[in-house]
């Protein structure tokens, strides 16, 4: 059943070694397998895994692909800052950060970009 299985979100990057350079080092994640297209598969908690996958540059998504939940956002923003992490700033009618975080409903959110411009959020659930 699918809803048993462990999930590899893929994501297209130009450069698979800088890409992966930034996963290890800035996100801390690690790197678990090398596909024979060049593909660099990494951790990613809960036995779900991160796919960086040789892509042309422009293949990257304009929207978020991918959300990490944590259960301590401020501090989450605050060590990945540390590691060189640029998050990103809204002031938009319907979506605007404090210190790089947005709270919408019963949640609270943050963005960066990786090296090739794909979208990453942290997110936190207000229970």
């Amino acid at each position: 059943m699918l809803t048993k299985t462990m999930i590899t979100s893929m994501l297209p990057v130009s450069d698979v070694d800088r890409a992966a350079r930034f996963y290890a080092d800035k996100l801390g994640l690690h790197q678990v397998a090398t596909g024979q297209d060049g593909s660099k598969i990494f951790e990613a908690g809960n036995g779900d895994a991160i796919g960086l996958m040789p892509a042309e540059k422009g293949a990257q998504s304009k929207h978020t692909v991918l959300s990490f939940e944590v259960s301590d956002l401020r501090t989450e923003v605050q060590d990945l800052e540390s590691r060189g992490v640029r998050f990103e700033d809204y002031d938009m009618p319907d979506l605007k950060t404090v210190d790089h975080i947005a709270e919408m409903g019963n949640e609270k959110a943050a963005w960066f970009t990786d090296t090739e411009g794909n979208i990453l959020c942290l997110h936190e659930m207000m229970r």
